[in-house]
């Protein structure tokens, strides 16, 4: 819970409207109470992730780090401690990271992911057959199943074309003079962002953008880690997500586990596609489906 409440007090402040960062003068007097609430948040994750941190050493105190069962992502920061010279704030700043960006995005795909499932039956069947084809029916489904499902993995990639959830990508870059991009005018000082749901809906660059179809991707094998700016959800270059592989990995995992076990139909209220940006490009209204067993 306290975990649950950090990540959306962060969300939250991030997508605020914040009417210092346009006038400076009411930036320093916080009568929104955003630089006091992110003040407040800070304490709260040093004390949640320090927490965490500190029951790790006391777990493998005394035992290298090479010889620690079982370790875990912790484990390997405080292996690099003396190493790369790690400071308590360093890796309370890459663990944070790593929960508040790697936790809520994938939730998110998951979620967009299951409405386009409820919402097109035949292309949930088409998974699920697959997934019986490689699988069958008496074990779970398992990481190295999951580079045998091609359809289940194109699923994936067009939920991200038509609704990524981080629609704004993390390459902000500051014009330190004025610049022409394209048709426009960038003024000096304006931060640019790239716009990757702009590039993704775009129909010079995909047929048909407005319709959910997987089979794009088995047509064409399109990466989207990074080297095919048609659609790089996780950024591209030297300041891509460190996470997306892992991203990848945990969506299809559960989305695999998740079609092979049930079948998902509507509730009465159906599903709204509405999307709501924050920082993130969330469902509007949550969605909520019927799961009915298969076995």
């Amino acid at each position: 819970m306290e975990l649950e409440s950090l990540v959306k007090e962060g969300y939250e402040l991030l997508g605020v409207f914040n009417w210092g960062d346009h006038f400076p003068l009411l930036g320093w007097l916080d009568l929104q109470g955003v630089r006091r609430r992110c003040r407040a948040l800070a304490a709260r994750v040093n004390v949640f992730v320090g927490k965490i941190i500190a029951e790790h050493r006391r777990k493998n105190h005394g035992v290298r780090i090479d010889e620690v069962e079982s370790g875990d992502f912790v484990d390997l920061l405080l292996g690099l401690e003396e190493k790369e010279r790690l400071s308590d704030s360093d890796m309370v700043a890459v663990l944070w990271e790593m929960i508040f960006r790697g936790t809520d995005t994938v939730a998110i795909l998951l979620e967009w992911t299951m409405a386009r499932m409820v919402l097109h039956p035949d292309m949930q069947a088409k998974a699920q057959a697959e997934i019986d084809s490689v699988v069958g029916s008496s074990r779970p489904v398992s990481d190295s199943d999951i580079q045998h499902l091609p359809y289940l993995q194109s699923i994936v990639k067009e939920t991200l074309r038509m609704h990524p959830p981080g629609p704004l990508l993390s390459w902000a870059r500051l014009a330190i003079h004025d610049v022409n991009v394209g048709d426009h005018v960038i003024p000096a000082g304006t931060t640019a962002m790239v716009n990757m749901w702009a590039i993704t809906h775009d129909e010079t660059i995909w047929s048909e953008p407005q319709k959910f179809n997987p089979d794009r991707f088995i047509d064409e094998d399109v990466n989207i880690l990074g080297s095919d700016l048609r659609l790089a959800p996780f950024g591209s270059g030297r300041r891509v997500c460190p996470g997306k592989t892992m991203a990848l990995a945990t969506a299809h995992l559960w989305l695999a586990q998740l079609l092979k076990s049930f079948k998902w139909v509507p509730s009465k209220n159906g599903v709204d596609l509405s999307g709501n940006l924050k920082m993130s490009l969330e469902m509007k209204n949550p969605l909520v489906c019927v799961a009915i067993p298969r076995y």
